[in-house]
């Protein structure tokens, strides 16, 4: 089985934040960081370090594969 740390989680976040900063009044987060933006905040709430990918929605494991092949290459 798969996991991903809180770090690796943030570090996505924070990725996906500067590709696509957050627009208009209410400063909405872009689709990838708003998906993993939950499970974030339950690992917070949880105290947990580290969860199973399988756990994760299917847009918030999209956009951590995404974010894993972007850096991974560069």
């Amino acid at each position: 089985m798969l996991y991903i740390t809180i770090q690796e989680l943030e570090a996505a976040i924070n990725y996906w934040r500067n590709q696509s900063p957050a627009r208009g009044d209410e400063l909405s987060l872009c689709a990838e960081a708003s998906a993993l933006a939950k499970a974030y905040a339950l690992m917070i709430i949880q105290g947990s370090q580290r969860i199973p990918l399988d756990v994760l929605d299917e847009s918030a494991r999209i956009a951590i594969q995404k974010f894993i092949k972007n850096t991974q290459n560069s």
